[in-house]
């Protein structure tokens, strides 16, 4: 048996990861706020906005260094140290590809941006404003089980919709795109928001793992 369970009963579980998984979770909604103004903006806009969703994501990266160094300092923690380490992990994962987002157009300046990026990355804004209230709300876990899974399964349901989309947009994509570079440069930038959506997913499954263990 583990320290942890048996000791729990004693020792004061440290509350203090809570308030720093809640700032993973607003730096990405910000983040994801920003890329949504990002990619309808106009390119003399684009170099201010990606400066900050950069920031968002060093900021990110902050917090998670902190929880890690948590991990190894503290002896009693809310919830079993790898699930930490995992959920920080792929929160982290949401937030770095928003930024991988914004660079892929900056870097291949797409000719015009396409009606279903812009789709796409509201899609992203849903599912991180799902993701920051579970981050927010990641403390109580074991007394709103329902309602944690009900924001998994919202997740699971927006990662299906950024599927959809992505696929009809390359098949429309091949049939209507004559200009072989431009075609090659979309399909990455939207494939590369898809995959945020498949990340944004990945939080879903590691809460429900987490409840099934812990509510």
């Amino acid at each position: 048996m583990k320290l942890n369970t048996i000791f729990s009963f004693l020792i004061p579980r440290e509350a203090k990861f809570f308030p720093l998984i809640s700032g993973i979770g607003l730096a990405m909604k910000r983040a994801s706020e920003l890329l949504l103004e990002f990619i309808k903006s106009d390119k003399r806009n684009m170099d201010e906005l990606y400066v900050k969703i950069k920031s968002c994501e060093r900021e990110a990266d902050a917090l998670v260094g902190t929880i890690f160094e948590e991990l190894h300092d503290t002896f009693i923690t809310p919830f079993d140290r790898e699930d930490i380490q995992a959920l920080c992990e792929r929160l982290d994962d949401v937030v770095d590809s928003i930024n991988s987002c914004a660079k892929r157009i900056l870097i291949s300046q797409p000719k015009h941006i396409p009606i279903a990026a812009v789709k796409m990355c509201e899609i992203i804004l849903t599912s991180c404003n799902i993701i920051n209230s579970i981050a927010a709300e990641i403390k109580t876990m074991n007394k709103n089980a329902n309602t944690m899974l009900g924001y998994c399964d919202r997740l699971h349901a927006l990662e299906h919709e950024g599927d959809d989309l992505y696929e009809e947009y390359v098949k429309q994509l091949f049939e209507t795109e004559p200009d072989s570079i431009e075609l090659f440069k979309l399909k990455e930038i939207v494939q590369e928001l898809e995959k945020t959506t498949d990340r944004a997913h990945s939080v879903g499954k590691i809460i429900k793992t987490m409840i099934v263990k812990y509510a």
